[in-house]
């Protein structure tokens, strides 16, 4: 038997979460749980507010009312770069930083003073299935390569939790096949937990443990995914 005090607590939790922007709210009184380990795949038409979210949920952006709770701390309380180690985020299109591949994924754990070796990047890159790319200049990557350099530059802070905005959207067929299988079984094998925005169904469907629907800023469903899928 289960009992109730055997419940995980929550890794992420938003409670109330709003956002207004010239009165609108964007995000509107979001309250959901994300439990170690777990994939909350959100989806829900455009201008949904489903990146919002995301973004209030890394403090990119400031509520209007409400919090978020990093393994049941008052995420206010953490500085926003130690946060934002601990929170990582993948955008649909990668941003890096002009010059070498190596320097991108040096990037996070310098902001707190480590430098990580050569050896270390490697073995991030070869996690990504980019062995060797660590002197190659990022102008010269494609779009599946640069959203592999990007997934490993968050893995290099080693964060708790992943927020992915719509990471394959921007890649062809191929590409989105290949970075949603390595992000599934990193996600798999690290014990990350995420909250994935997605507007494919389908792939919500095979990433998400549970599936968040939104709509107008609002939460309005959330639950397994073929009873969120199928409503």
């Amino acid at each position: 038997m289960t009992h109730l005090n055997d419940a995980p607590s929550p890794r992420l939790e938003a409670r109330n979460l709003t956002r207004k922007v010239d009165g609108k709210p964007i995000v509107d009184r979001v309250s959901i749980k994300v439990f170690p380990a777990e994939v909350l795949a959100v989806v829900g038409p455009s201008g949904a507010g489903k990146s919002s979210l995301l973004r209030l949920i890394n403090r990119l952006d400031e509520p209007t009312d409400g919090v978020v709770f990093l393994d049941g701390r008052d995420y206010r309380e953490l500085p926003p770069r130690e946060l934002r180690r601990k929170v990582g985020m993948i955008m649909q299109m990668p941003y890096l930083f002009p010059g070498a591949v190596a320097e991108n994924i040096r990037f996070g754990p310098r902001q707190r003073g480590e430098d990580l070796s050569d050896d270390e990047i490697e073995r991030l890159l070869a996690r990504v299935n980019l062995p060797g790319f660590s002197h190659r200049d990022v102008s010269r990557l494609s779009g599946g390569e640069a959203q592999r350099v990007a997934i490993a530059r968050a893995l290099a802070n080693n964060p708790e939790a992943l927020l992915l905005d719509e990471p394959t959207s921007a890649l062809d067929e191929e590409a989105k096949a290949a970075v949603e299988a390595l992000l599934a079984e990193i996600i798999r094998e690290e014990g990350l937990t995420c909250v994935w925005v997605t507007h494919d169904l389908a792939q919500a469907a095979r990433m998400g443990d549970r599936v968040a629907l939104m709509e107008a800023g609002r939460l309005l469903r959330v639950g397994a995914p073929e009873e969120v899928l199928n409503a």
